[in-house]
C-alpha cells in the first residue's frame, strides 16, 4: 500500500503533520525554531500559504493550512525543501550544537538509503494530508494541534508553548508569528 497520500482539494485547508527522519529531536534550540518560524512567515507573506493553526515540536510539525494559489502540495514540498537545507546549514555551523556530528551522520544515512535524495535526508518523506471539510474538523485538528505540547508534558497550558499558535487564538501579546484567523 502506497504511502503517498494526496492533496485532493486544491484549494481546501488542510491539517498535515510532517515529522524528521527517525524522529530526531533537532527543534531543541531557539535558533532552530526562528528557522522554521520565519519560514512559515516568508510562506504566508510570499506564498500563499494561510495559516489557520502550527505547533512546533521538537521532532515534528502540526500545520493547519490552505493554499491561496491552490497548489498545496507544491507548497509544502517547497517548505521542506527550503526548511531541509536551512535547517542542515544551521546545524552545520553551530558551534555550541553537541550533537552535530551524529545528527549529521543520521541524515546522511537516511539520505543514502533514499533513492530521491542525493545528500542528506532532514524531513520523512511521507505526508497524511487531512482535509478540513467541516467547522467540527478544524475544531477538533486544532485542539489536537495545541494540546500536543501538553500531552507530551512540556507545559500544562497550550498557551505556555511559545512555538505554537494556542497564543494567537488566546489573544496572548506574545505570538511569533500572525496566523490567519479568518
Amino acid at each position: 500500500m502506497s504511502r503517498k497520500y494526496k492533496f485532493r482539494e486544491k484549494s481546501g485547508a488542510y491539517f498535515i503533520s510532517f515529522a524528521t527522519i527517525n524522529w530526531i529531536d533537532v527543534f531543541t534550540r531557539d535558533a532552530y525554531f526562528w528557522c522554521i518560524i520565519d519560514s512559515l512567515d516568508y510562506c504566508r507573506k510570499h506564498k500563499g500559504m494561510e495559516i489557520y493553526g502550527y505547533c512546533i515540536m521538537p521532532s515534528h510539525i502540526h500545520l493547519i493550512f490552505r493554499s491561496a494559489l491552490n497548489n498545496p502540495s507544491g507548497l509544502i514540498r517547497d517548505f521542506k525543501g527550503f526548511t531541509s537545507k536551512k535547517m542542515l546549514k544551521a546545524i552545520e555551523e553551530n558551534p555550541q550544537e553537541s550533537r552535530k556530528k551524529w545528527m549529521l551522520w543520521m541524515f546522511e544515512r537516511a539520505g543514502k538509503k533514499n533513492s530521491n535524495v542525493t545528500n542528506k535526508q532532514f524531513w520523512q518523506q511521507h505526508n497524511h494530508p487531512i482535509q478540513i471539510w467541516s467547522l467540527k474538523v478544524f475544531e477538533q485538528k486544532l485542539k489536537y494541534v495545541h494540546n500536543n505540547p501538553v500531552e507530551t508534558g512540556f507545559v500544562t497550558d497550550p498557551i505556555d508553548w511559545k512555538y505554537s499558535s494556542a497564543r494567537n487564538y488566546g489573544n496572548d501579546d506574545s505570538t511569533i508569528i500572525e496566523i490567519d484567523l479568518n
